[in-house]
């Protein structure tokens, strides 16, 4: 997938004016609607979207490669300032498909030491997903692969995603260090999430999601990976 025309990026992170509270209302938690940063990546939210979800173990990517991620961020985050007009959502969805295909050609290669490869690990991540599901959030779909995890899910009102996630990787990184016997840092600290806008995006991410493993050669089809959604709607 080709990156956008540096030019058209300037407002990599947009919110729609019909979302914005009147001028004299108490603004929402940027953890609820609107911009904020968890370390270096900015992460958009909407009160009551629906979200695609990244996160990986501390070793997936190779210290050279993340630098040069970094590096390729932060030189299209500057030229996007400079610029003057928004994305097109066309633009954004080349945008996405772009970020996804980079990271995820990196995380299917296998770097690291790959723990959720592990039966009782990925048993670990997958319950502990499924655990809220219908309480604090729905799962639309998710899967366990080797050295990451996809989830598409809604965060239920009075539950944040940035609450979710810190519950589900403060958890099973305890757990799951007990299981091989190490210390230190499971999961990378930054996750990847993007706000889905759409049913027609929502369909394309949830296939994305549950075909991960074909794709990355685990298995021939969805519903044979124990460790996704699809295997549950399969039986």
């Amino acid at each position: 997938m080709r990156l956008p025309a540096i030019a058209r990026l300037a407002n990599l992170f947009p919110m729609p004016h019909a979302n914005q509270p009147p001028a004299d209302s108490t603004p929402p938690s940027p953890l609820v609607a609107g911009l904020h940063f968890r370390g270096k990546l900015p992460h958009l939210k909407k009160e009551g979207a629906v979200y695609f979800v990244t996160f990986r173990l501390a070793d997936s990517l190779p210290a050279h490669e993340v630098a040069r991620l970094k590096h390729e961020r932060k030189t299209i985050l500057e030229q996007a300032r400079s610029a003057k007009s928004p994305l097109t959502w066309h633009e954004e969805q080349q945008l996405l498909a772009w970020y996804c295909d980079k990271v995820e050609a990196l995380l299917d290669a296998g770097h690291g030491a790959c723990w959720l490869s592990k039966p009782e690990i990925a048993d670990l991540v997958a319950n502990a997903l499924k655990h809220f599901h219908g309480q604090r959030y729905e799962l639309r779909a998710w899967v366990v692969m080797p050295n990451h995890v996809h989830v598409v899910a809604w965060p239920m009102p009075g539950h944040t995603l940035s609450d979710i996630l810190h519950s589900w990787k403060s958890f099973t990184s305890s757990k799951a260090n007990k299981l091989v016997n190490r210390s230190g840092g499971f999961w990378q600290t930054e996750s990847f999430d993007h706000w889905i806008r759409d049913d027609e995006e929502h369909a394309r991410l949830v296939a994305y999601v549950e075909n991960n493993l074909v794709k990355a050669r685990f298995c021939k089809a969805p519903e044979d990976w124990k460790w996704s959604s699809a295997s549950g709607r399969a039986t």
